[in-house]
């Protein structure tokens, strides 16, 4: 376990935060300040943690001052110093005796550096200010004086950038720097140290730690609010959504609301036209989606866009009011006509015709985007917020080809049933798990999404296309599950539904029972050997 001794000669907050996060496994071995008042010492003897003051005698030499600084220390064993506010610079009377030590600075060095960091900032008139964690270096001439060049000077371990606002004075600025700096960033160079991944040497500091790639060993994101929202997923939250200038993927945030005098977008409708412009992203073919809730209520791809539109929305035209649409063409009058016909939020396409256009707009609060081109995708992952932290991952755009299917059973699917089983797998990855789609040619008949038994979902699928599907049903239908079987009886729910084909990742030690039902009831099943799990 890494041990720290931290120096601080007031407050100590960035100690007290290491104590509380022991990054790394890392303790906080002793406090020690020069000022036998300073507050860290009563906080840290509250936690149970050693104090030690040594505060410098009328006609002391710093280096002799220093000396008893690292007597005081000697006994605790401690691996690494640790600066907080200790307003001593340090000279190798101290630096050479003790473990490494490392300060944080309220700056992004080299820039500003000094105890006036935040002035100078301010003064400066930058856009972005932050934090420096570096390794302290000797900054003491031999007559004892400071060399004021050397201070601050040490090579940088890592460094948090925060905004600079414009309504920021002194106070504001030092306390953002350090909640969302200092308290980000020396705890990381704590755990790199404890882990062994920080070294230093006369050429600099190296960091085996700090990788790049898609999922780095440090994740920034940077944003502007593009817009204020009414509220959020409920009306006593507040809201905001933030642009990210870097995509150039099409997206709902950088779409163009062609009626301006609907009212704007809400947080639950940039979440679900969000959801719907991914789904028909997945289709070369004219694509169309309705989503509820992130859901969808209904997908389809067809020859023209219009069709492809009817095709989804009669899936559960129940469900569908006052949904989201999203159409991967650009929207011709034909299909306005028929998003028109019942009520809908937004609709999203890549662009619209004047005889599109004079229909939408003249609908009342649906709110019309223009996304562009949809184009490749550009963005490599996602991330979902923590209280804590957040979770990054890669998208999930991977579908299977004809070729990665794995027949299992007696009876292959038949060339349509493949078209369709490769349709609706592309519809189930936006499906919230446990998901079954059930579909028809290349449209959907019914839908079981977010339940919390497998069986569940295909008897709920079952059902909407029983119950709610207008002109089609679960009669010959293909089902598409998100993960394996875990039991037969989801299996013998389909088949008893009328399903006559499914496709599903395989996987479960009843792979062999899921197969054998399938096989009673003259089901064909394909494995794809993939997942498509979805949990928000």
């Amino acid at each position: 376990m890494t041990r720290i001794a931290g120096l601080a000669s007031n407050r100590g907050r960035n100690l007290l935060h290491v104590d509380d996060r022991q990054p790394g496994g890392a303790e906080l071995a002793v406090v020690l300040s020069n000022h036998a008042d300073a507050p860290v010492l009563d906080a840290a003897a509250d936690r149970g943690v050693p104090t030690e003051v040594v505060e410098r005698r009328g006609g002391e030499t710093r280096r002799d001052h220093e000396r008893r600084v690292v007597d005081a220390l000697d006994g605790y064993d401690v691996d690494l110093v640790c600066l907080d506010g200790y307003m001593r610079v340090l000279s190798e009377a101290f630096l050479d005796a003790a473990p490494l030590t490392l300060n944080v600075h309220p700056s992004l060095l080299p820039a500003f550096p000094g105890a006036d960091a935040h002035e100078q900032v301010l003064d400066a008139g930058v856009a972005v200010s932050g934090c420096t964690v570096h390794v302290v270096t000797n900054a003491v001439a031999e007559d004892g004086s400071v060399r004021e060049g050397d201070v601050d000077a040490g090579p940088v371990v890592t460094q948090e950038p925060v905004p600079v606002y414009a309504d920021d004075d002194r106070q504001a600025l030092k306390e953002r720097v350090l909640y969302d700096a200092e308290f980000e960033a020396y705890p990381r160079a704590i755990r790199w140290f404890a882990a062994g991944d920080l070294e230093v040497t006369a050429d600099g500091v190296t960091v085996d730690a700090d990788d790049g790639g898609d999922l780095p060993a440090r994740y920034l994101a940077s944003a502007d609010r593009a817009d204020a929202l009414r509220y959020g997923e409920n009306p006593h939250q507040d809201a905001a959504v933030y642009r990210d200038d870097t995509c150039a993927e099409a997206s709902v945030v950088g779409a163009d609301q062609l009626n301006e005098g609907a009212k704007a977008l809400s947080y639950n409708n940039y979440n679900d036209a969000d959801a719907a412009l991914n789904l028909v992203k997945e289709f070369d073919e004219p694509a169309a989606a309705v989503i509820k809730h992130t859901n969808p209520a209904g997908a389809a791809t067809a020859d023209t866009l219009a069709e492809a539109y009817s095709d989804a929305l009669s899936t559960d035209a129940k469900s569908a009011f006052g949904g989201i649409v999203a159409l991967n063409r650009e929207c011709d009058a034909e299909t306005a006509e028929r998003v028109a016909d019942s009520f809908k939020e937004v609709v999203v396409a890549p662009g619209y015709t004047d005889g599109a256009l004079d229909v939408l707009t003249g609908e009342d609060n649906l709110r019309v985007l223009a996304v562009g081109p949809l184009g490749e995708a550009t963005e490599r992952t996602t991330e979902k917020p923590l209280v804590g932290g957040r979770l990054v991952q890669e998208r999930d755009l991977w579908a299977p080809e004809r070729e990665d299917l794995e027949v299992v059973t007696e009876r292959a699917p038949t060339d349509d049933e493949v078209e369709t089983m490769l349709f609706a797998w592309r519809v189930l990855k936006h499906v919230k798990s446990n998901g079954i789609v059930f579909a028809d040619g290349t449209e959907t008949v019914g839908l079981g999404v977010g339940q919390v038994s497998r069986v569940d979902a295909v008897e709920l699928a079952a059902k909407k296309a029983d119950r709610d599907a207008e002109g089609k049903d679960a009669e010959g239908a293909v089902m598409a599950s998100d993960a394996f079987f875990p039991f037969p009886d989801g299996v013998e729910a389909a088949a008893e539904a009328g399903v006559d084909a499914v496709i599903q990742p395989g996987g479960s030690v009843n792979d062999d029972d899921v197969v054998a039902a399938a096989d009673e009831h003259g089901v064909a099943m394909v494995f794809t050997g993939h997942r498509t799990f979805r949990h928000d």
